[in-house]
Order: C-alpha cells, then structure tokens, then sequence
C-alpha cells in the first residue's frame, strides 16, 4: 500500500497481483488502480469484467471499463459502459446511490442525474429530490438545484422545513448572489405560486424568505393574500406585526395591525390590534430624535379614547403604562402621568409582580419632579417584597442611583457593591460601572465637586433636561481640568447627541473614547454604540459591520459580544432563525 500511496505502481502491483489471487473482492479496486498506472489495460479489463461476473450487482464496475476505453480515446466504448452501468443497475435506493455517487467522483454529473431519474421512475414513492439538488449545486446549476427541492416540497408538503434546511446550507448566506438573498429562489417561487395557487405551501415559503430578507413589506402583502384566500382570523397578520415591531419597521407594523381592525370586532385578534396600532406609534415617536408636539398630543388623544374603551380589560395595564410615560417624559404632565398610575394601583386584584412594576414606574415619575423621598420609599418597597429577585435587584439599583444624584457617594457606591453579585448580568454590570466611576473620580484624591456635577448632569439626563445636562457635563472640563471623568462625560454627551438625533456629534463622542480611553470603562460600550449607531441611525451596513467586528476582535471578554456578533452576522445575511 504504501508503493500504491507514492505512485510506485510497478512496486506495487508485484504485492498487489497476489494479495488480489487470493482474495479478488478485497483487493480488486487497488490492483485496478496499481494496473491503470502502468497503463497495463488489458489486464485491468480482465480483471474488471471477471469481478463483475462474480457480482453482477456492481454495475459501478463499468466505469472503471470506461475509464480503460477513456485512457485510451475510444470514447464511443466508454459511453457504452456508462450506459450498461445505469442500464443494469437494481432499482433499489442503496444501489442506486452508489452508482449516482460514483459518476459524481468523475464529475459526470449529467450521468449521475440519469441514474436517480431512473431511480425515481422506478421507486416513484422516492424520488430522490435532495440527491438530484446536490448533483445540480456542483455542477453550478442553481436555478434547476432550486426546482429539485421545490419539487420535493411540491411532493409532500412536510417536506418544507427540510427543503429550508437544504437550501440555507447549499445557497451559504453571506454572497448577494446566493443566500436567500438569491434573486432565482424569489423568483421561482412566484412562479410555484401564479402556477399552482392551490399550493399554500409555496406562499408560505415565501413569506418565510421574505422575513429572513427583512422584506416586511411584501411579507404583508403575501401574508394578506393568505388571510383573504383562507378566510383566516388575521393570526398570521398579528405574528407578522410583532416581528416588524421587533425590527422597528413601524409603517408596516401599522398595515398588519390596521387590517386587522378593518377586518371586524368579530375577530379574535382586534382587541389587541386596536391597543398595539397605539403603542406601535407610541414606539415610533418615542424613538424619533425630536417629535413634534402636535404628534405627541394627537398619540395621547388615542391614548386617552383606548384607555377609556378598555378601562375594564387587563389589555387597559399597557396602554395605561405607555400613556403615563408619554405625559410624563415627553409632554411635561407628570401628575397627569402619576394620576394615572396611581389609579391603577388601587387594583386590589393585581399581581404582586404587575404591582411592583408599576411601583418602579411611579417612583421614576417622582424621580422627574425631584421628589426625591417618594421615590425612595417606593423603590424601597419593591426592594423589601423582592428581595432576591431581579425586580427587587432592579429597585435596589435605583435606590442607589437616588444616593448618587444626591451625592452621598459612599452610600451609592457600598449599594452597587452588593448589587455585583447580582443573579441579573445586567443589574450587576450596571453596579459595577457605577462604583467604577465612583472609585475613579473620588478614589485618588477626595475632591468629589467634579463627580457632584457629573450626577447632576446624569439626573438631568434621566428628567430628559439635555440641554441643561450638555452644560452640565461641559462646566465639568472648565472648572476641574485635572478630572478623571472624560469617558463618562464623553458617553453621556453621545447618549444626549443620540436621542436628539445629533448622529454626526454623537458619533464623534463614541470615537473620541475609542481613541483616547479605549482601555477605560466606556472602551467597548463606545464600541458597539458606535456600531449601533452607524447600522440604525445613520444607515451605513458596511461601517455598521466593520464596528461590530471591532467589539469580537478589541473586546473579546464584553458583555456585547454575542450581541455584536449576532447583528453582525444578520448585516451579513446569515440566517438565524425562522421567526
């Protein structure tokens, strides 16, 4: 063998021509390969057509015949024994793979194709789809590798999550040309559809595409015919516009949700497609760098009208919650906002969980008056019945940010301590950072003024005061010029520059971090703001992509790494799930 390895055919076939006397089905295919290489192909057809007398089942044998007729340039043989080969070969599906496998070792893929046609004429109940897919991915042939697992979908329409699975392994994600970004599988399928409208299957797939390829719009539009076609109760809408909510695609949330409404109370998903068209403006202006007033009174209206409407329904707790943080953070009608919430804590019949939910809200409500005492003993509450739950974590948290906006800093800092082994990774980072800051800005020396002004400016940021927080954060460097807060001041400016839609400002404070204090506390948080930033608000994929690859590739150990890979890979087209 190991003459047959270096090519030593002459050495080889001395051993080999006894090892095959003895014991010719062991040792045929290696004395075959040791006689081809020297060219002895009189003796590789005797010993090739005496092996296939002794098994005639091995069809696979006449292309090696040909091989011989190939070395030689006698190609009308050698097409003879290709044909014998699929001529004789048993219809049966291990028999029949064997020699399709075959042809395509010597890249006669045509070949291949004829014996699994064969195969299907034979055995109709396998058609052998996949195999004829995968004959046609190697030959480059994707449009017909598109048809064979559409065929096996048209075939038996459980075959559909299989034939997906295929598809995203042979088409790869990441080309323009390939994927489900391929413009052929589209394509196709409208074709399967206007052919074959009976077939639902075919729709379905391509709503399924179109959600990977984040076309809400004709994801809607598929969808509403489906609805319309089989009579249905508006569920497939319903599922659709939470998925654009998920992706921020507001508009055609809005259309999902408005058809279901247009469709009649009659239907079970109304309801709650009346109180989700609200709360999805609600998302949407609330999200906008600086909405209008005229905008933010006309959502409250609805509100307001929804609220009324649904004042007996559980559905009225959402509408209610959103309703007193538009009034509260954005039209400047806190007790309005606290009226509200209040209201819905004299509900003897609400959970404790809801309860302590609400509680958290009503407390930051306070906390936007500067009622500092209420906000406390609520957020103390929660943390009391909760203890060593996240919500109760979560209320403990806030009790300190409370200390550091008053600037008892060692109170703040001794409560974040605790709050590091907090079971909830979030809870627990966002201790961490704040007794961080603290320890860098008071640790050195013990002037705290500089720090002082920094909580002020991060309580204005919280009571949305972002003007009076830029003038904050800027006095910092003017009065204390030796102070230790740059990235601290640095990211809360980019936050503010974000929120009031000032990208190209914000965008400068995430790079000044990433040049100047990379290794600090902010290093990969500006990283990946940055990249958020770039991929959502500034709508530019390709420096979305190279920033979120900096976060895998300059913070390995962040919080955000599975985060930025994850949205990473979603710019680049992978699939990730079928939702």
């Amino acid at each position: 063998m190991l003459y047959l390895d270096k090519k030593e055919y002459e050495k080889a076939n001395v051993y080999l021509e006894k090892l095959y006397d003895k014991n010719p089905d062991q040792w045929y295919s290696y004395y075959f390969t040791g006689l081809m290489g020297v060219k002895d192909y009189k003796e590789a057809e005797k010993i090739s057509k005496k092996m296939l007398k002794r098994n005639p089942q091995s069809v696979n044998i006449y292309i090696n015949i040909a091989k011989i007729y190939r070395e030689q340039g006698d190609t009308k043989k050698e097409n003879e024994n290709y044909q014998k080969a699929i001529k004789e070969v048993i219809p049966i599906q291990s028999f029949i793979q064997l020699l399709a496998v075959e042809f395509m070792e010597e890249k006669l893929y045509d070949l291949a194709i004829e014996t699994y046609l064969k195969g299907r004429k034979q055995t109709p109940e396998y058609p052998y789809y996949y195999e004829i897919a995968e004959v046609y991915k190697r030959k480059g042939d994707l449009k017909s590798m598109i048809n064979q697992y559409l065929d096996a979908i048209d075939f038996r329409e459980s075959e559909l999550y299989t034939a997906q699975g295929y598809l995203q392994n042979a088409l790869g994600y990441e080309e323009e040309s390939a994927g489900f970004k391929n413009p052929i599988l589209k394509q196709e399928l409208q074709k399967r559809i206007q052919q074959h409208p009976d077939k639902i299957v075919f729709a379905e797939f391509l709503i399924f595409i179109q959600k990977q390829q984040k076309d809400f719009e004709g994801a809607f539009t598929q969808s509403k015919s489906l609805d319309k076609r089989l009579k249905e109760d508006g569920h497939r809408l319903f599922e659709l516009a939470k998925l654009c909510l998920s992706n921020e695609k507001y508009e055609v949330a809005q259309k999902c949700f408005q058809y279901i409404i247009d469709k009649g109370p009659s239907y079970g998903f109304y309801d709650a497609a009346c109180i989700d068209i609200i709360n999805c403006e609600y998302q949407y202006l609330t999200g906008k760098a600086q909405p209008s007033t005229t905008e933010l009174l006309a959502l409250e209206n609805k509100f307001l009208k929804a609220t009324e409407k649904y004042k007996s329904s559980h559905l009225a707790n959402f509408l209610i919650s959103n309703l007193a943080n538009l009034q509260a953070y954005y039209l400047n009608k806190p007790d309005s906002a606290i009226m509200h919430i209040e209201g819905l804590l004299q509900n003897p019949a609400m959970d404790a969980q809801t309860r302590a939910e609400f509680k958290i809200q009503l407390a930051d409500i306070y906390l936007l008056k500067n009622v500092i005492w209420d906000a406390s003993l609520l957020y103390s509450q929660v943390e009391k019945d909760f203890k060593f739950e996240p919500i109760g974590q979560e209320a403990k948290f806030r009790n300190a940010k409370l200390s550091f906006y008053a600037a008892d800093f060692t109170w703040a800092k001794t409560q974040c301590d605790v709050l590091k082994g907090s079971t909830t990774k979030l809870i627990a980072n966002d201790a961490l950072d704040l007794s961080l800051i603290i320890t860098d800005a008071i640790g050195v020396d013990t002037n705290a003024a500089p720090l002082a002004r920094f909580a002020v400016a991060d309580l204005l940021i919280v009571q949305h005061k972002y003007d009076e927080a830029i003038v904050q954060l800027d006095s910092i460097n003017k009065i204390f010029p030796t102070h230790t807060l740059g990235d601290d001041i640095l990211f809360k400016k980019a936050a503010i520059y974000d929120k009031l839609g000032k990208y190209p400002e914000a965008e400068k404070m995430y790079k000044d971090i990433i040049e100047y204090y990379s290794t600090e506390l902010y290093g990969d948080d500006a990283q990946f703001k940055l990249a958020e930033l770039y991929e959502k608000k500034m709508i530019d994929v390709e420096k979305a992509k190279t920033e979120y690859q900096n976060v895998l590739t300059k913070y390995p150990g962040s919080i955000y790494v599975v985060e930025a890979r994850k949205r990473y890979r979603q710019l680049r087209g992978d699939n990730l799930d079928n939702g």
